[in-house]
């Protein structure tokens, strides 16, 4: 009998309990994944949801930006952009030096109503904080202060302050005494260029120069942040007023006027007109010095226009013969005579016309070329217009009209009876050296290979010529004391008499202009230096001729401003003027 044998139901009965334990231990294993499995599930369906919620609420802003950029509303969205521009643009010059900046600058205001309605607005007597005002800004009117704080009446005691003035002002104890924070208009440069840059008025608007032209530029958000670069070149700027005022001083001048040109290019690097005023600075005196000898003032220009008389008789054909001699006597013209300086003897050619700066030959030579055709020529040259230029005070020329008579034609082959500005003469002289073509000058920074193309006055041939004719006078003539050695200086001498008096003219008033451009083998720059009235002084030997006054500026500017232009002295080259040589008797002795 088997020995398990009565255990069989027991057996049987122990697996059928473990069967029914496996069973329950395998439904709640179900019962686990199935609520795993929801979990997940639903984790799931939240990051989802979670997405979906991310991407509307991106979907949404994407909306709202573009929202904003089609309407009136990304202008408010800008404002924060607007707030980190400056309050106005800045001006500087072509090499990026700044000349005209924006900043905050504390103003000094008095405010009568700052301790109430009632009462004196100052805790102290008005004279003794007006004297300690008066020891912190030593230029203060006192009195004026004083009279103002006794008046009550409020008002701007002083525009710009420094920090340190600040603190000394705090220091009073007056609270009437406020000290607001303004946009400040400053020129770092002080008054440099201050006919070329203007400045800005309380109003907040530009003026008189470059402010005025480039107000909506410097003023629009939009390009405020990119600064306005001008033709000028702080370095050459500097240098031509300096020596023009030095000028001044040694001749005793009324005031002075100059101008530095790209002759291929149009642009000003310099443009000056003494005595000037400060723009950091508006006073009744800087009002009254805001007139431009440059661009606005209009002078017969005298002997300048010699070489523009004789350009256009060697364009026209009318002179192809250099040794011709034409008869120097006085030309008699119906009641007037037209007559030199001093003798020159019975004839000259045209070389020696040009190099002893003779009337009678000029008028001549005007003479066969004929009204119709020099007229024609200043034309072209801009003479009967005025200068073309982007500051807005220009004078108009003094033109002589539409039909010139003889006499006419000739005073103006030499100068007379025409009178334009010193920006006319440069323009013109550098048609006449520059292969023949007029551009209008610029005062903005132009881009290689972006001049204006210009239009023809004269041949490339005549303008050869010309420069050949400006150097030997350089050499020769009257322009000797303009020959910076080795930057083969050209140019013309020119002494007018000013109109006005019994006679028609001021025998003892004149404008002297050195009308010059260098290097004459392949000219760059036009420099026109011209005085108001100058002296007979020690330093000019006693003369107020252009030959002893205005052609020793050129002659000490040009050394200084060419090294820093691109133009090195070199005593190896120079313009041929090898067939002309012969011609000229001081080259021959």
């Amino acid at each position: 009998m088997n020995a398990y044998a009565g255990f069989g139901p027991a057996i049987a009965a122990g697996r059928s309990g473990h069967g029914a334990v496996s069973m329950a231990v395998a439904s709640g294993r179900v019962q686990l994944v199935t609520v795993r499995q929801r979990s997940l599930t639903m984790a799931r369906w939240r990051v989802l949801w979670i997405a979906v919620g991310f991407a509307f609420v991106a979907l949404l802003a994407l909306v709202r930006i573009g929202y904003l950029g089609m309407s009136d509303q990304g202008s408010r969205a800008a404002s924060l952009e607007e707030a980190l521009l400056p309050p106005r643009g800045e001006i500087t010059d072509r090499n990026g030096v700044p000349l005209a900046r924006a900043f905050p600058a504390y103003a000094l205001w008095f405010n009568p109503k700052a301790l109430g309605e009632d009462g004196n607005p100052l805790v102290r007597d008005p004279a003794e904080v007006a004297a300690q005002l008066k020891a912190i800004f030593p230029d203060l009117d006192e009195k004026r202060v004083a009279a103002q704080f006794a008046a009550g009446k409020q008002g701007y005691i002083r525009r710009r302050v420094l920090p340190e003035e600040a603190n000394r002002v705090q220091e009073i104890g007056e609270l009437a005494l406020e000290m607001p924070i303004e946009n400040d208009r400053h020129y770092p440069q002080g008054s440099m260029g201050a006919h070329v840059l203007g400045y800005v008025a309380a109003d907040g608007t530009g003026r008189v120069g470059m402010e005025q032209v480039l107000d909506k530029h410097l003023s629009d958000p939009a390009t405020r942040g990119t600064p306005a670069a001008l033709s000028i070149d702080v370095r050459v700027q500097g240098a031509l007023e300096d020596e023009l005022r030095r000028g001044m001083k040694l001749t005793q001048a009324q005031g002075a006027a100059g101008i530095v040109l790209d002759v291929d290019s149009g642009e000003v690097l310099a443009l000056a007109s003494l005595p000037e005023f400060d723009p950091n600075k508006i006073d009744a005196r800087g009002q009254k010095l805001m007139f431009n000898r440059v661009t606005n003032q209009v002078y017969e220009l005298g002997s300048t226009f010699k070489p523009l008389a004789v350009a256009a008789a060697i364009d026209a054909g009318v002179v192809r013969d250099f040794g011709r001699r034409y008869d120097a006597s006085p030309v008699k013209v119906g009641r007037f005579s037209i007559k030199d300086g001093h003798s020159m003897g019975a004839s000259l050619n045209v070389v020696e016309t040009l190099i002893h700066s003779s009337n009678t030959v000029t008028a001549r030579i005007a003479d066969e070329l004929g009204p119709e055709r020099q007229r024609q020529y200043m034309i072209d040259m801009g003479m009967n217009e005025r200068p073309y230029i982007e500051l807005p005070a220009k004078g108009f020329p003094l033109w002589p009209g539409k039909d010139w008579a003889r006499l006419t034609n000739m005073t103006v082959g030499f100068g007379h009876g025409i009178a334009v500005t010193p920006l006319h003469l440069a323009s013109a002289y550098a048609a006449m050296v520059n292969g023949g073509i007029w551009r209008p000058a610029t005062l903005h920074r132009l881009e290689p290979g972006t001049a204006p193309k210009g239009r023809r006055v004269f041949k490339e041939s005549t303008s050869s010529r010309m420069r050949q004719l400006l150097r030997a006078i350089a050499v020769y003539g009257t322009g000797r004391n303009a020959d910076a050695p080795g930057y083969r200086v050209g140019g013309k001498t020119g002494s007018a008499e000013k109109p006005g008096g019994s006679a028609g003219y001021r025998k003892t008033a004149i404008v002297s202009t050195f009308a010059a451009a260098f290097p004459m083998d392949r000219p760059r720059y036009v420099v026109i230096a011209m005085l108001d009235e100058p002296r007979g002084t020690l330093a000019s030997s006693f003369q107020r001729t252009a030959a002893w006054n205005a052609a020793p500026i050129v002659g000490r500017l040009v050394p200084r401003i060419g090294p820093l232009i691109g133009v090195r002295p070199d005593d190896t080259r120079d313009v041929d003027i090898s067939d002309i040589r012969p011609l000229i008797p001081e080259a021959n002795k």
